[in-house]
């Protein structure tokens, strides 16, 4: 994905800022999940610890791509 600034003249803004609204929405679903399954892994009599940390990688890789697409969405103002 390239980053590219959002610019209100461009036709296709309001496409683009829908496309990125719904991969945000998918983005935190697949996060919130990712976390259900870490903690039910966690409440095994035998937790696969290798298993959660790879799920805890996965969680921390969907929420830098969270973050960065709200940073696109909603960009810094500086006043």
């Amino acid at each position: 994905m390239v980053d590219t600034p959002m610019n209100d003249d461009d036709p296709h803004a309001e496409d683009q800022d829908r496309a990125l609204q719904q991969r945000l929405t998918a983005l935190r679903m697949e996060h919130a999940d990712l976390d259900a399954s870490i903690e039910a892994l966690g409440h095994m009599p035998i937790p696969d610890q290798l298993m959660i940390a790879r799920l805890k990688r996965k969680k921390l890789t969907l929420k830098d791509e969270i973050v960065k697409i709200e940073g696109r969405i909603l960009p810094d103002i500086i006043a």
